[in-house]
């Protein structure tokens, strides 16, 4: 394999139905990266969304939870809280309030939860593009479309890590890439090109200017990859 393909190509992914109890409910397999990617649907919200005069929620709301799970890399990860799942967390409820109009579904309330199977590098970015198809799925149920009356997806967020590694730019970074990294960036874009979130950190040295849009050119690149895969799986599911 050529370094420009190395570069410039996002990893074999797939992104495909997983049974489950829950509404949606999709497995991503980024390398030999795994999360199991579910979206629960309820008809509550949180209570800062109940309009005190009416008693009724003015919006609906989506939030997810992340977490890897014991068996998920060699050296057993306890099960619990942590600082670095709160954060992931945090992040891709962000990436995937992003994608929806709250307006659109009020009183309805959706939890994504990102189950790290295997964990080889690009894990917070897989569950990202994982709980995006995930909510896309729960959204078209005979539940949901009960509780609102239009599809309130504006359209698809999807995430990818890229990186400096021995001075050159690398796309979707697998844990041997991302541990040896100069630069590393988690990057989450919208449909239309627009960046919903940037996390960009020197881990060995800084970033220049140019440096810093050559990764989000080519977090770009692999995004719209990603996008594609989104939509077959998508199509796939609702036949």
């Amino acid at each position: 394999m050529s370094n420009t393909t190395q570069q410039e190509t996002i990893r074999p992914t797939t992104i495909e139905p997983y049974p489950t109890g829950a509404a949606g409910s999709i497995l991503i397999t980024a390398g030999k990266t795994k999360v199991l990617c579910t979206a629960s649907i309820a008809d509550d919200v949180p209570g800062w969304l109940i309009d005190k005069e009416t008693g009724k929620a003015t919006q609906g709301w989506v939030t997810a939870e992340y977490s890897m799970l014991p068996g998920s890399t060699p050296q057993r990860k306890k099960r619990g809280p942590d600082s670095r799942g709160t954060e992931i967390q945090r992040l891709i409820g962000r990436s995937l309030r992003a994608a929806v109009d709250l307006n659109k579904m009020p009183g309805l309330s959706i939890t994504c939860d990102c189950d790290v199977l295997v964990a080889d590098g690009g894990t917070r970015t897989a569950s990202i593009t994982g709980a995006f198809v995930a909510l896309s799925q729960a959204l078209q149920t005979d539940k949901a479309k009960a509780l609102i009356s239009s599809d309130p997806i504006i359209g698809p967020i999807a995430g990818i890590s890229v990186g400096i590694i021995d001075g050159k730019p690398r796309l979707d970074l697998d844990y041997i890439l991302d541990v040896a990294a100069e630069v590393d960036m988690n990057v989450a874009m919208n449909h239309l090109g627009e960046f919903v979130e940037v996390q960009a950190t020197g881990e060995k040295g800084t970033i220049s200017r140019e440096q810093f849009d050559v990764l989000l050119d080519l977090a770009t690149s692999g995004i719209k990859e990603l996008m594609a895969l989104q939509r077959m799986a998508l199509e796939g599911i609702s036949k």
